[in-house]
């Protein structure tokens, strides 16, 4: 059987970099190396602060730091030396062209593909990790079989991961599944023995799936373990937050909606494309919300925004509905003190300044600081927004915030993060609103915003006219 001694990640981002530090933590005994072009992100991995945050990570990273595990901007050397070749780059939905807003982007995906073929000899297994559309393996075996060279055997697998930012290094280490798919040729069985021979050095083999390609490629969309039945974990539960976020489930989601019309399937695109329509409808709804609890005008008003990563315990903003919501009351003139413990100044400027969200990046510098702890965010604010729940939003002084805010001091709680500090901070003096749960008893009248609709929780029933 072949066997894997020398793995190249290309990629080293949130896939990459944990996936592959976790594998050369786990298998001492095999040479990892994960590529980039982007020089600074390799630098950031080969120092003390890493580019990316992950409980765990960092410790992982620094056991095999320079052992077995290397961070380099050398891809061609670390292809050419490789046995097993992760194709881990970004797969970003189309802002331009046919499928535009919906469809993947795989021109990094490709470019990967003709850089291996170029620089490769001999055998190697290249497998997808990359979030891919269905079929996306037979884009790159055309353009293998397309560049052919003598004693040149490349075998394309897709081994998609199923990660949940803030616990990847507990998923990769306690895996619930690993899912390889590979064609059913004698060659294609081969490349996916040598792949379960790695995974198997610490995952059960009860937990590995092989599959074909095809399968494992929309497993990946439509969460399917190949059948395997597996307890439900008890981490997972339903919230409801003011809209999702993340990197994944939107561009998945969003895949779903052009591979169904490209079937000719209208009904069924229409129906994913309400997931993505109600997930802004939420932010929206929120963001009104609070500009209508502040007397219907946040025009100069401070307003302080607790967290602004998609969820707690990652650094990673993309797509995170803390952006949405900055951005509809940005509109309407306010202004934002954000404070997040491991988001970057730089990220959360960068963010709001993306031309979808203020045509006037001027006035992002106008409207928005960047606070140092929670505490200076709030000082003198009109309201507090919880848009995030970090754990240690829980532990805050809460009665030192409410006597350095104006007054009425109005608390969001957008996570239901505080749901049990409620009646405590009612006694402080906060006017209390969250999602999917009425908190203020006494609220403050307000006028709801002209034009915009309302969603009534408790309608008063209709009066009965009286019969004459």
């Amino acid at each position: 059987m072949f066997q894997i001694n020398r793995i190249c990640c290309i990629g080293a981002g949130y896939v990459g970099g944990p996936t592959c530090s976790v594998i050369a933590h786990m298998c001492p005994e095999i040479h990892v190396t994960v590529v980039d072009v982007n020089e600074s992100r390799i630098n950031a991995w080969n120092s003390d602060t890493l580019p990316i945050y992950e409980p765990g990570l960092k410790e992982v990273v620094e056991s095999c730091r320079g052992k077995n595990l290397f961070f380099s901007t050398d891809i061609d050397s670390a292809i050419r030396d490789a046995d097993l070749v992760f194709i881990s780059v970004n797969t970003p939905t189309k802002t331009y062209g046919m499928g535009k807003g919906r469809a993947a982007d795989l021109k990094y995906i490709e470019a990967c593909a003709r850089r291996i073929v170029e620089v490769s000899n001999g055998y190697k297994i290249v497998t997808e990790k990359s979030t891919v559309p269905v079929r996306a393996a037979e884009s790159i075996r055309r353009i293998f079989d397309s560049n052919t060279k003598p004693n040149l055997n490349l075998q394309v697998l897709s081994n998609p991961e199923f990660l949940a930012e803030g616990t990847a290094v507990r998923d990769l280490k306690e895996p619930d599944r690993v899912l390889i798919g590979g064609d059913e040729t004698a060659e294609g069985q081969r490349a996916i023995r040598a792949l379960c021979d790695v995974y198997e050095r610490w995952v059960p083999k009860t937990r590995i799936i092989t599959t074909n390609t095809w399968s494992s490629e929309l497993s990946k969309l439509v969460r399917l373990g190949g059948g395997l039945s597996l307890p439900p974990s008890p981490s997972l539960s339903l919230s409801p937050p003011p809209g999702f976020g993340g990197s994944c489930f939107q561009k998945d989601v969003l895949n779903l909606v052009y591979l169904c019309e490209a079937l000719n399937l209208p009904e069924v695109a229409s129906y994913w494309q309400q997931v993505i329509d109600m997930n802004e409808y939420q932010r929206r709804r929120f963001a009104c919300r609070i500009i209508d609890c502040l007397f219907n005008t946040v025009t100069g008003k401070k307003i302080a925004l607790l967290g602004f990563s998609f969820k707690k315990d990652t650094g990673d903003t993309r797509e995170s509905s803390s952006i949405y919501i900055s951005k509809y009351l940005m509109d309407e003139g306010a202004k934002l003190h954000i404070y997040d413990p491991k988001v970057l100044k730089e990220q959360i400027i960068l963010d709001l300044s993306q031309p979808h969200i203020s045509e006037d990046p001027h006035r992002v510098s106008e409207l928005v600081t960047v606070s140092v702890d929670p505490y200076q965010a709030c000082q003198g604010a009109h309201a507090l927004v919880v848009c995030t729940e970090w754990d240690m939003f829980k532990e805050l002084d809460y009665e030192r915030i409410y006597d350095h805010m104006l007054k009425p001091a109005f608390l969001f709680d957008g996570r239901r993060l505080l749901d049990q500090l409620h009646p405590r901070l009612q006694n402080i003096g906060f006017q209390i609103e969250t999602i999917g749960k009425k908190v203020t008893t006494s609220r403050i009248p307000y006028t709801p915003t002209a034009g915009v609709p309302r969603i009534s929780i408790n309608p008063e029933p209709p009066t009965k006219k009286t019969k004459v």
